[in-house]
């Protein structure tokens, strides 16, 4: 599930304020990088049945790689996964309505914050 109605695809911003911003927020991007792409997640566990679900935020850098000063990072659309143990993550699910109302709350907050901040 895609959230292309919050409107953060496109924002840029340097790396550090986008690291910055993200950790705010309650983002992490743990390991999934590289010197080009990043994504930034926020995971979601229903402790009652295991249910394990994914906000993720991909980027690039347009400018320079990802953890140096002068990169810049544009944002993409943001999306909502389901874990499934051992296959991985599945996009194409009927996701939990309260699920649905935190990211959108969540990635709200993150767009408030980034449009303080972001370049064109």
């Amino acid at each position: 599930m895609k959230f292309e109605e919050i409107g953060l695809a496109g924002k840029m911003l340097d790396f550090e304020m986008l690291e910055h911003l993200m950790n705010e927020v309650g983002f992490v991007r743990a390991g999934q990088w590289d010197y080009e792409r990043i994504t930034y997640d926020y995971k979601f566990e229903n402790m009652d049945n295991g249910e394990v679900f994914y906000l993720r935020v991909p980027c690039y850098a347009v400018e320079g790689e990802v953890e140096t000063s002068h990169a810049m990072i544009k944002v993409m659309e943001p999306y909502l996964g389901k874990h499934y143990y051992p296959h991985g993550v599945e996009y194409d699910e009927d996701f939990p309505k309260q699920i649905v109302n935190a990211c959108k709350k969540l990635l709200n907050e993150l767009k408030e914050e980034i449009d303080k901040h972001h370049t064109n």
